[in-house]
């Protein structure tokens, strides 16, 4: 089973506030999942402000815009795309996420 963990930050968020500590923490789960494994990904995401939303027409073209899709006050910020035996265990992983990041963090599984 393949999971998707998500981190979200606010949209004030920036990048060049994050601790050592922090920094050392995230390297730290990397290293564990990594050992466990279960890490197939991890990336971080530019900024949403950097984004591009595209959109369909009703005349079969495509409106791109600038920024997030959704007007929201948090974005995803970086994901880890994990292969797991089960929800449980991808929790539990999302769990060492929320402590490392001090971030809310997302599971999803993929179809």
């Amino acid at each position: 089973m393949t999971f998707l963990v998500a981190i979200h930050h606010p949209d004030t968020f920036d990048p060049s506030s994050v601790d050592e500590a922090t920094r050392l923490d995230i390297d730290a789960l990397n290293d564990d999942m990594t050992a466990a494994g279960v890490r197939i990904l991890a990336k971080g995401l530019r900024p949403a402000h950097e984004a591009k939303s595209l959109r369909a027409r009703s005349d079969g073209g495509v409106t791109v815009t600038d920024g997030p899709y959704l007007e929201t006050k948090e974005h995803i910020g970086g994901f880890w795309i994990l292969e797991c035996q089960s929800m449980d265990e991808a929790v539990e992983w999302g769990r060492k996420a929320v402590g490392a990041c001090r971030t809310p963090v997302e599971v999803r599984e993929f179809y």
